[in-house]
């Protein structure tokens, strides 16, 4: 029997008018009838939402609209989805206290609260105070994110970086945390990553970001002085270069890291000089990446220079640490992919990770060392460095897909952890209902791609089972195979999840980075495909029985296979999709466009570059076929992908492909992440995973019942 289409209502879809503009690059002439939903004032909008075009508005409502009348039958199970999420987060949870000197600091939320609140108390026992309340000064905001809290050396302030946009252009206020009261002086255009304090807390270090959105000068603010007045401690001046600041574990300077996707140099100022210049390190050479640490007269340097493609630790000495005076300390191993370090005073300890699994690895300044593995098919490990550089403490996370996340104390001398806390589930967990496995599928070129599997063990292999495929792909990210609440309810109705660890990240090694961008960012997309085949080949499911989701960059992922492949899928969900890839790309006005070329090429340039990208720009290779029904989100404020990429892609979708629908939903008040709410953010999830149930024709299916 066959089973019925999905989606078949009665709604329409609205009609999004034309208007062709024709672009020519290399003498190759392509037309878009879409462009126009790009507002004129796209910088203007980023800021302030409300000075959109009404035509846009129009049509993007008009959008919203049809997406409500389309899957208004999914209301009840958006719902049930977002209480089953909801039922698993411990909403009066806490962070482990991390000491720093005399005080212990962490997060924590009350009850029905939707943002954190930051805390501490005497190290020795006492009242807890509050540095910053995420629920109080974030109440009727129609967004509101906190992207850091920093409190001073001296422990008397807390710098507060705040976005109310969604565009990410944050506002450091300080606050007095004895008092509660705010300094009067207020910062503009801030990175998200907010302060770093100078050691004698008379004033902070910040990124600001220019009018395109990008982190190009790095200044210094003296409290009581007017921001206006803040002196530029370093401006980059390359577009394709970001900024970003950050302080040695030890205290004792603060760093100024350039880049782009490939080419890194860093500047260093010592924390208790605030008048010293910053100074250079090594200058930057293209493809060669490094950052630094600090510990004695030393600065260690983890860099892929010299050929190191999974990266090794050189030391050199503070007062001449130029790459002639770099000498290895832990040399490239290939296949051993050093991600990031932290020195203490008597360790150094390392993430690394081999074959697509992480461990931890600690050695002494001797050169001895030891490590922290577990067993599993797939597992995620996450250093907390923490405040303290003199400790014999490393603090560490461990989670598996069907594991909740624990949090440990390691003793690196007796070599010993303590457990303590693990994540709760209210609602009830029971690990021992599911099973994690990891498939290898085969690429065409004999590359073996890692595809994690979560799945009840209930639930059959026989062929039979839904999927829901995510996958990333992008920038030597890394998508660690973590535990999330939020897929159970998937899982609990016999959807198996597997995430697909590509070409293009970084879970097997720097090398599988390279090995999928620019001329090879194809293999991603191939390496996806053979994923889902390889699901198919290993009896979990069948063609037409999997859901295939991706976000940003992996939106492309998604949206270059529903291309490649329409008849393999039963839906596609693209939340914010970078799927207009060779406009966007050939648009050095655009924030992100300049260091993007690193990781795509240069199509204003090189018409080879533009080939690449031509091939599998998803908005440019929509097939005349059937496609399964698609879902795209968009926000408003997203200045990462612009919300015109989905609604253009959506639009196209409709004139050149058949079948769907192909639906977009746009959050007008919100950017790239969506709602930073975390009730908010597991709505707009249940939206998404209503949508995979029903093309999956599983909306209908209870999910097994655990025992709290």
């Amino acid at each position: 029997m066959t089973k019925p289409a999905p989606f078949s209502g009665a709604a329409k879809p609205p009609r999004t008018a034309k208007n062709p503009v024709e672009t020519i690059q290399h003498e190759i002439a392509r037309s878009d009838n879409y462009a126009w939903l790009r507002d004129d004032n796209w910088q203007e909008v980023l800021r302030d939402p409300s000075v959109l075009g009404a035509d846009i508005r129009s049509a993007l409502e008009a959008e919203n609209t049809y997406y409500e009348e389309l899957t208004g039958d999914l209301e009840g199970l958006r719902k049930k989805l977002f209480a089953e999420m909801r039922g698993r987060i411990k909403e009066d949870d806490a962070s482990v206290p991390a000491r720093d000197g005399d005080w212990k600091y962490w997060t924590k939320y009350r009850e029905g609260g939707e943002y954190p609140i930051f805390v501490r108390a005497p190290a020795t026992g006492g009242g807890e105070q509050v540095l910053f309340d995420g629920d109080k000064e974030g109440e009727g905001a129609k967004f509101f994110d906190i992207g850091a809290v920093s409190h001073s050396p001296d422990h008397r302030l807390a710098a507060v970086a705040v976005d109310n946009l969604g565009s990410e252009y944050y506002t450091i206020r300080v606050h007095n945390i004895a008092t509660g009261e705010a300094l009067p002086e207020t910062v503009e255009n801030a990175d998200g990553g907010g302060a770093v304090w100078t050691a004698d807390a008379a004033g902070f270090y910040y990124v600001e970001r220019d009018d395109k959105q990008r982190p190009k000068r790095v200044k210094l603010h003296l409290l009581g002085t007017d921001p206006a007045s803040d002196a530029i401690a370093y401006e980059e001046p390359d577009d394709g270069f970001f900024l970003d600041i950050s302080k040695s574990q030890s205290g004792a300077y603060i760093f100024i890291r350039s880049a782009s996707h490939t080419t890194s140099e860093v500047r260093f100022i010592p924390a208790d000089d605030s008048a010293a210049a910053p100074v250079l390190v090594e200058p930057r050479r293209h493809d060669v990446e490094y950052s630094i640490e600090h510990h004695g007269d030393e600065f260690y340097i983890l860099t892929n220079a010299d050929g190191a493609v999974d990266f090794k630790i050189t030391r050199a000495p503070v007062a001449a640490p130029g790459k002639e005076n770099w000498v290895d300390w832990i040399a490239h191993r290939a296949g051993a992919y050093i991600s990031t370090f932290v020195p203490y005073k008597d360790y150094i300890v390392r993430l690394e990770r081999a074959n697509a699994l992480p461990r931890i690895v600690i050695s002494t300044y001797d050169g001895e060392e030891h490590e922290i593995t577990f067993d599993g098919a797939a597992y995620s490990l996450g250093l907390s460095p923490g405040y303290l550089f003199d400790t014999t403490v490393l603090r560490f996370i461990y989670g598996s897909p069907s594991t909740p996340r624990q949090t440990y104390d390691y003793d690196m001398g007796a070599q010993t952890r303590t457990l303590l806390k693990t994540q709760q589930v209210p609602s009830g967990h029971d690990p021992s209902l599911y099973v994690v496995e990891r498939v290898d599928a085969r690429a065409s070129d004999g590359a073996e791609i890692p595809v994690m599997v979560l799945r009840l063990k209930a639930t059959p292999k026989d062929g039979s089972a839904p999927v829901l495929l995510y996958g990333y792909g992008a920038y030597g990210m890394t998508i660690p195979d973590s535990f999330s609440t939020n897929v159970l309810p998937l899982v609990d109705r016999g959807v198996i999840y597997a995430l697909a660890h590509v070409r293009g990240g970084a879970e097997k090694g720097r090398q599988w980075y390279i090995d999928g961008k620019r001329a090879a960012k194809m293999n991603s997309f191939t390496d996806f495909i053979a994923s889902a085949e390889a699901l198919i080949a290993g009896g979990y499911t069948s063609s037409k029985n999997i859901v295939i989701y991706g976000g940003s960059a992996g939106g492309l992922l998604v949206g270059a296979g529903v291309n490649l492949r329409p008849d393999l899928f039963a839906g596609v969900i693209g939340a914010v999709p970078f799927v207009d890839v060779l406009t966007t790309i050939s648009d050095a006005d655009l924030p992100l466009t300049p260091p993007e070329w690193d990781e795509w090429g240069n199509p204003i340039t090189s018409k080879e570059h533009y080939d690449w990208i031509a091939a599998y720009s998803p908005y440019d290779n929509i097939q005349a076929t059937d496609y399964p029904p698609i879902m795209a989100t968009a926000g408003l404020a997203d200045y990462r992908v612009t919300y015109w990429e989905p609604a253009k892609w959506v639009a196209r979708l409709r004139d050149d492909a058949r079948g769907g629908p192909f639906v977009l939903r746009t959050n007008m008040g919100a950017g790239h992440g969506g709602s930073a709410a975390r009730f908010e953010q597991l709505e707009e999830r249940a939206h998404l995973y209503a949508f995979a149930l029903k093309a999956l024709g599983r909306e209908n299916v209870a999910p097994v019942k655990h025992k709290k």
